[in-house]
């Protein structure tokens, strides 16, 4: 059965889909999202990496990061 763009499952075929998008926007049927709870632990280690990072790194360091990523956002699509 093929996925939409969060994962949730769709008709395979086009008539099938119709019929689900009509009930939809009649009401008769909620839209499934089937969105993932994060998972807290893992949230709160992210936090810690990233000020852990940032707290060691010079402000040399930072300028050269930054003026790195500068230069990727800014350059031509066909260059990099």
């Amino acid at each position: 059965m093929p996925k939409g763009p969060k994962g949730e499952k769709r008709p395979a075929d086009v008539i099938g889909n119709a019929v689900r998008v009509m009930k939809i926007a009649t009401g008769e049927e909620e839209e499934d999202y089937g969105e993932k709870p994060k998972d807290e632990a893992a949230a709160a280690m992210g936090k810690k990496g990233g000020a852990a990072r940032a707290s060691k790194l010079t402000p040399e360091e930072r300028s050269a990061i930054a003026k790195k990523a500068a230069a990727k956002r800014w350059a031509k699509k066909d260059e990099r």
